[in-house]
C-alpha cells in the first residue's frame, strides 16, 4: 500500500495573543495550505502557559463568526463560550467545543471562573473547519463533547505489536471506531499518542491531505522529523502514514475530503465570494447575528 509523503514542515511562528487569555501560535491559515489540507482553514496552538490566579476575566469579548466551524480542544485549564445561538458551557481537559457558526452569531470565549481564580497550566488548539456553499448560511449550532464522549483505540506497534499508545476519535472514523462529533463532510480529527520508540502505520484515505501537528515530543516521518509545535503537511496521494515516536509523543491529526470552491475570507468571515463577504459585514453591524445579553456566562 502507498504512503503519503512529507510535502512541508511548517515551523512553529511567534506567539501572538488572541484577546488577553490565549497566546498563540498560528500553525497554518487558508492563505498558505488551504488547498493541501482543506477543509481545515485554520489552526491556532495556544502551546502549554501557566496562568497565576486573578479575578479579572482574561479571553477573547464578543465578536461574530459566518461560513465556518470553529473547534476548541482543551488539554489543560478550562475555557468558558457562549453564544447568540443560545450555545454555550464550560470545558475542561480532554474536552472540545464544536461552534457552528453557519449563518452568523456572535460568541465570546474566556478562562473559566474557577480557573481564573485558581490559575495553573493551559494548553489548547482553536481549529477553523470550512463548511461548502450549501451549508454555509446553515443555522448555527453548538456541540459539547466531553472527555468521557470520545472514544479511544489502543495503537499497537508494527514491529512488536504491543500496545504503544492510543487514538483519541474526535471526529471521523478509525480502526473500526467512530469519533463523537457530528460534521457536514468527511474528515478525521484525532489525537495520537504514541510512547517514546513506538512505530505505528495509519491508514490515510487517498485524495485527501493530512496535516500532523506535533504537540508533545517529535515524530519521524519517511522523509523527514518533525519537532514539537511544528506542522507537517502530507500529501493527498498515498493510503497509509508511518509514525515513529521520539520520546512520548502527542500529536493532532488532521484530514479530510477536501472542499472544492473559492475562498473568500475577510476577518471573522469565510465565505465564497467578495460579495457574500460585504453582505456578512452587513448583517452583523445591522445585528442580523444577535447579540448576548449583559453580563457573564
Amino acid at each position: 500500500m502507498p504512503s503519503k509523503s512529507l510535502q512541508r514542515v511548517i515551523r512553529a511562528g511567534q506567539t501572538h495573543w488572541v484577546g488577553d487569555g490565549f497566546p498563540v501560535k498560528t500553525a497554518f491559515t487558508y492563505q498558505n495550505a488551504g488547498v493541501e489540507l482543506s477543509p481545515f482553514l485554520m489552526l491556532d496552538h495556544g502551546a502549554p502557559t501557566r496562568f497565576g490566579p486573578t479575578t479579572q476575566r482574561r479571553g477573547v469579548g464578543e465578536h461574530p463568526h459566518r461560513g465556518f466551524e470553529t473547534v476548541s480542544i482543551v488539554y489543560q485549564g478550562e475555557v468558558t463560550h457562549r453564544d447568540s445561538s443560545g450555545g454555550g458551557g464550560t470545558i475542561g481537559p480532554g474536552d472540545v467545543q464544536w461552534m457552528t457558526a453557519g449563518s452568523g452569531l456572535v460568541h465570546e470565549e474566556f478562562h473559566a471562573e474557577r480557573y481564573g481564580r485558581e490559575g495553573g497550566p493551559f494548553h489548547m488548539v482553536q481549529l477553523w473547519v470550512n463548511l461548502p456553499a450549501k451549508n454555509k448560511m446553515t443555522a448555527p449550532g453548538y456541540q459539547a463533547i466531553l472527555a468521557g464522549d470520545i472514544p479511544h483505540v489502543p495503537l499497537h506497534d508494527d514491529r512488536s505489536k504491543a500496545d504503544v499508545g492510543h487514538l483519541r476519535l474526535i471526529a471521523g472514523d478509525a480502526l473500526g471506531a467512530e469519533g463523537a462529533a457530528r460534521t457536514f463532510t468527511p474528515m478525521q480529527v484525532w489525537d495520537v499518542k504514541l510512547e517514546a520508540g513506538a512505530t505505528v502505520t495509519l491508514a490515510a484515505h487517498a485524495g485527501r491531505g493530512v496535516g500532523l501537528l506535533v504537540l508533545q515530543g517529535a515524530i519521524a516521518l519517511d522523509a523527514g522529523h518533525v519537532a514539537s509545535g511544528d506542522m507537517a503537511v502530507l500529501t493527498q496521494e498515498g493510503e497509509q502514514v508511518t509514525l515513529r515516536a521520539e520520546g512520548t509523543t502527542h500529536v493532532l491529526w488532521l484530514s479530510g475530503e477536501p472542499i472544492l470552491e473559492p475562498i473568500a475570507g475577510y476577518g471573522p468571515f469565510v465565505m465564497n465570494t467578495r460579495e457574500e463577504i460585504v453582505q456578512a459585514m452587513e448583517d452583523f453591524q445591522a445585528g442580523r447575528m444577535g447579540t448576548l445579553a449583559a453580563g457573564a456566562a
